[in-house]
């Protein structure tokens, strides 16, 4: 077979059904995939398998001599279905005479100046690009010169997240936890308002009792 002059970026998703290519750009990655090209003999083959394999015997045999013909003839088939595939995608692809990459005429190719946009960048493309850029950088300086704490509780954010002294649970906001309904607030004795423990039924410091159950 002719040298085939194509990018050795592809994956070959043949079968002894068919042959079929895709075919990808060298810089962006973007891939593109032949046409399916059937193979009698695979097809063939097949048939005789399930017949062999319905009736035994010499069909059987017959089957696996189709597929190891197949097999024999697949190589030049094979071949030749990758030439038909280059030729039908290969006008999709430019190949860079600066740097000998294929890159797809889609995305990745400089029609102007004939070369792959890594050696020759869309300067409109590339404009666009660094405006985004420092547009992006601005945002974050100016968003660093403006108090983004204002009326947030610093030493309290910087603490673990409130859970239920009782349980564990996350605390989600509310007098009582949501898993165990123990109350989520610290509550103190009505007589020395010392500060009580959770679900305590007296005061540590004078005994007077809660109310807790």
């Amino acid at each position: 077979m002719a040298t085939i002059e194509f990018t050795q970026n592809y994956s070959d998703l043949s079968t002894d059904q068919g042959f079929q290519f895709k075919f990808f750009c060298d810089r962006c990655g973007n891939g593109y995939m032949s046409s399916f090209q059937s193979n009698p003999l695979g097809m063939a083959g097949g048939l005789l398998r399930a017949a062999g394999g319905l009736f035994g015997g010499m069909l059987g045999n017959a089957g696996n001599s189709a597929y190891e013909v197949q097999r024999a003839v697949g190589g030049p088939q094979h071949d030749a279905a990758l030439k038909s595939a280059v030729e039908e995608i290969k006008p999709l692809f430019h190949q860079c005479k600066r740097c000998g990459t294929w890159v797809c005429g889609e995305v990745c190719w400089n029609a102007d100046r004939s070369l792959c946009k890594q050696c020759a960048p869309i300067l409109q493309e590339e404009l666009a690009a660094a405006q985004a850029s420092v547009a992006r950088d601005q945002v974050y300086e100016r968003a660093q010169s403006v108090d983004q704490t204002h009326g947030i509780d610093v030493a309290a954010t910087a603490s673990s997240a409130p859970v239920c002294a009782a349980c564990g649970a996350p605390a989600s906001g509310g007098k009582f936890c949501a898993e165990c309904g123990a109350p989520l607030g610290k509550t103190t004795c009505a007589k020395c308002h010392a500060e009580l423990a959770p679900n305590a039924k007296f005061c540590g410091e004078c005994g007077t009792r809660t109310g807790t159950s």
